[in-house]
């Protein structure tokens, strides 16, 4: 496949709670977006494929489609079930093909990844990943997840990684609590560290604690727990933090103090010319990232070959 650097691209962001469908050109302006809950499947998909008909009306033909899914999803290009959602909690998802209905409806060729992967994309091309080749895009939020890319490419193994179950020491003060994984428990990060951990600690959500609340202090060791991880398996030149819970400003800070203590001088930054402050970092394009990267996404696929 080959297109104009004008051809306009079509991206789908498939959350759990809600889908967002654009049109626009990668990097640039959109002509098109739309939004609406996530119900089931059928009625779902039919808004998607509603939005790519208007679209292709008013515009003319998508060159290809780039989405970012909610997962568990199948994300290997050529395996079987690729493009396929695994097995997930939400109701009547398990086992469809949404890159293969979506594709359909938009008529266009299509590619998918998982929510995180796609806004890594976005982060790490017109984000605060920009200018960087091996970044993590690490979302805390609903849940924890985190996109990985080494060397200017997305890692994969045999299927996408689940950072956001990564097994972290749980603090003896935090002993009371049971955590909020179904899977894990305590044991996880997600079920230490994620928004409704949080909730279900304190009572409430994060954007009612105040920064002096002891309950950022954990937080903050557990994100800094989670980093060193990353750090000493994937030495990332940036950390992006991004996500619901991440809109505190003042947690950066605290995030940074308890990853120097952790780490205890065991990396020398200065000698890779890293700073911390720009080691690990806020995202930058907020709620945007994920219609920014599956644009990208789409554009990768359509110039592929």
């Amino acid at each position: 496949m080959s297109n104009s650097p004008h051809s306009l691209y079509g991206a789908v962001e498939a959350g759990g709670t809600k889908f967002v469908c654009a049109l626009g050109e990668p990097g640039g302006r959109l002509v098109a977006e739309a939004s609406f809950a996530t119900t089931t499947p059928d009625e779902t998909l039919a808004r998607v494929a509603d939005f790519f008909v208007e679209a292709r009306v008013r515009h003319g033909a998508v060159a290809a489609v780039g989405i970012g899914s909610f997962g568990p999803v199948h994300v290997r290009r050529g395996a079987p079930q690729y493009g396929r959602i695994a097995r997930t909690p939400k109701p009547g998802w398990e086992g469809v093909d949404i890159l293969g209905e979506i594709s359909r409806g938009a008529c266009a060729p299509a590619a998918i990844d998982t929510d995180v992967n796609v806004a890594l994309l976005g982060e790490a091309r017109h984000g605060a990943g920009a200018g960087c080749d091996d970044v993590v895009y690490v979302t805390v939020g609903t849940g924890i997840g985190a996109g990985l890319m080494a060397n200017g490419r997305i890692v994969y193994g045999f299927a996408h990684p689940e950072v956001g179950h990564m097994h972290v020491p749980k603090l003896a003060e935090d002993a009371a609590f049971a955590g909020v994984c179904a899977f894990h428990g305590d044991r996880c990060i997600e079920g230490l560290a994620s928004g409704p951990a949080l909730r279900e600690r304190w009572g409430t959500g994060a954007e009612n604690l105040p920064p002096e609340h002891h309950g950022w202090t954990l937080q903050a060791r557990y994100l800094a727990a989670l980093c060193v991880n990353l750090l000493v398996t994937c030495a990332p030149r940036r950390i992006i933090l991004g996500g619901g819970v991440m809109m505190q400003a003042h947690l950066f800070a605290r995030v940074r103090m308890s990853l120097c203590e952790l780490l205890n001088g065991y990396l020398d930054f200065a000698a890779y010319g890293i700073g911390l402050d720009e080691l690990v970092v806020p995202a930058r394009l907020g709620g945007r990232a994920g219609v920014v990267g599956a644009l990208e996404l789409a554009r990768d696929f359509a110039t592929a070959g």
